[in-house]
């Protein structure tokens, strides 16, 4: 098989016999997962395609991921009709109309294209994504990582990425990472938060305060749950989410240094809520 020839400033060689060979790649790489029972669900084009990374990266424009979706990869896709959705991401630049707007606005290019993932500067295109595509199904890919401090003030700073994502239309949120040694280095020099600090040497398992954040929506928001409008000067820290069993689930995060005092208003019910400083809290009413 042919492979694909990149340039060492990371741009893939745009020649129509080396696009066909990665398409064919790609298609190959999904087969084979399924053949060894491992299904890849969704395939997005290139992780952070306008970023020149230290590991192996590769520079596109909206504009070639458009054609490469549409001439190459869909068609190879569905002729050979296997079961992976092609994912227009993962998109780290706020720029809608260089990026998602090229891509969709092509009828032949959207019709392959099941959704769209963000991360990062990204986030500046999500509204307006949604705004033009409701139906499209959108995902924030990847958690900005703080610096390995794991502060509760960098924890407040993800529940506001939670609240700007999912109050935009994103389908769904992953975060990064999940566990990490003290001090949280990664593997390529970057010292990150994590959910999760192990050290192997003291044997221990440290709790950080983004484990928190990330437990108050995924515990109890189920898959399946719709997000709720809501109303009022404590909207823009909370949010609430109509499970599938019917019930109610209101997650509300109070930022300030001192405790606060929350009326919230349900259908015919009124609580009064007292959220500490720092704090997240989630309310869930029974359907």
């Amino acid at each position: 098989m042919k492979q694909p020839r990149v340039y060492n400033h990371g741009v893939l060689q745009w020649e129509p016999e080396i696009l066909e060979a990665y398409a064919l790649y790609l298609l190959r790489f999904v087969q084979v997962y399924q053949a060894e029972g491992l299904p890849v669900h969704q395939l997005h084009i290139q992780n952070e395609p306008d970023s020149n990374q230290k590991y192996p990266s590769c520079i596109w424009t909206g504009a070639k991921m458009r054609d490469f979706i549409r001439e190459y990869l869909g068609p190879r896709f569905r002729e050979a009709g296997v079961a992976c959705e092609i994912w227009a991401g993962t998109i780290e630049r706020p720029d809608y109309d260089a990026w998602a707007h090229t891509i969709l606005v092509d009828p032949r290019a959207r019709a392959f294209v099941s959704g769209v993932g963000y991360q990062w500067a990204g986030k500046g295109a999500v509204q307006r994504t949604h705004q033009s595509w409701p139906e499209l199904r959108l995902l924030q890919t990847e958690n900005e990582c703080g610096d390995g401090n794991n502060t509760w003030e960098y924890a407040h700073y993800v529940f506001t990425l939670l609240h700007h994502y999912l109050s935009n239309g994103v389908n769904g949120y992953v975060y990064w990472n999940m566990v990490l040694p003290p001090g949280g280095h990664s593997t390529w020099g970057w010292t990150q938060n994590s959910m999760i600090t192990v050290d192997a040497t003291q044997q221990t398992v440290t709790y950080n305060p983004e484990f928190y954040v990330m437990k108050h929506l995924a515990h109890f928001v189920a898959p399946g749950s719709v997000r709720l409008d809501l109303q009022g000067p404590w909207s823009g820290n909370a949010l609430a989410f109509q499970t599938p069993d019917g019930s109610t689930v209101v997650v509300c995060a109070n930022p300030f240094s001192e405790h606060v005092e929350v009326v919230m208003d349900v259908a015919s019910d009124r609580f009064l809520l007292r959220l500490d400083a720092h704090s997240f809290n989630t309310l869930v009413l029974d359907g």
